[in-house]
């Protein structure tokens, strides 16, 4: 499929899908919505990882407020359930690591599609926005859903009231991301995490990502049942032998991803 809003690079595992309106600061769109979506349903079948990033100086700016006729229009219930949904599920669901490199502002449904990535690892320069209620809008694309998870109730009411701007490193101090990296070794630093995790134990990131994602909805003894059963699937591949030998010949693993 050639895409108009996206651009997708793809090599040894990893695929990069990088938001490509800047000069909208990567606002979202029906069609870049679309595009995201697809994008990463192609993804998840081929690649050992994925990277969504934004180009220009802004990683998402949420929704694209630009059109004023398009938005007096809009029905919001619709829009999310048929375009946002898709889309947000289709990172969430994705059976390899999803990283999401946020150059820069990710503010509104922007921030959100973030947090919706297994990984975020921003540039010190990038901040994150609940900017919802500056339009009377309460939290979507997941936010009330991940907020509190990753950064704790009361911070995730303050967020979502007085939608202040939340720096990179702010963020990474409250458990929000994972990491915050100067500007200077972005690039470079979020590519290598990617490659690690494209020539990784796939199953085994796969299990993770299960095991992890549902852990609110569980008990301890279901907890500890699906650790059993996955732990299982992990012991059987491939991986987990290689995992082992490369232990006891003291060298890195050689991993096939199955």
């Amino acid at each position: 499929m050639a895409y108009q809003t996206i651009t997708t690079e793809a090599n040894e595992g990893l695929t990069v899908i990088t938001l490509s309106r800047p000069d909208v600061m990567n606002a979202l769109n029906t069609q870049m919505r679309a595009e995201i979506t697809d994008a990463l349903r192609s993804a998840a079948q081929a690649a050992r990882c994925v990277v969504l990033t934004g180009s220009g100086r802004a990683f998402c700016a949420g929704q694209d407020l630009g059109d004023r006729a398009q938005i007096a229009e809009i029905d919001l219930e619709r829009t999310l359930r048929d375009e946002y949904e898709p889309m947000l599920r289709a990172v969430y669901d994705c059976p390899v690591p999803v990283i999401a490199a946020v150059n820069g502002a990710a503010a509104g449904a922007g921030a959100n599609l973030a947090l919706a990535a297994d990984v975020v690892i921003a540039a010190e320069s990038a901040f994150f926005s609940q900017a919802f209620t500056r339009i009377g809008l309460l939290p979507d694309a997941g936010g009330t859903w991940w907020l509190p998870r990753q950064m704790g109730f009361a911070k995730a009411m303050g967020a979502a009231l007085f939608a202040d701007r939340i720096p990179a490193r702010q963020a990474a101090d409250w458990g929000m991301i994972w990491e915050c990296v100067p500007d200077a070794d972005f690039a470079a630093h979020w590519r290598a995490r990617a490659d690690h995790l494209a020539k990784g134990p796939t199953v085994a990131y796969r299990n993770v990502k299960t095991a992890l994602r549902g852990a609110w909805d569980r008990n301890l003894d279901g907890q500890l049942s699906l650790e059993a059963k996955l732990q299982g699937e992990c012991g059987m591949t491939n991986d987990f032998k290689e995992g082992v030998i490369a232990f006891l010949e003291k060298r890195p693993a050689h991993f096939e991803g199955r």
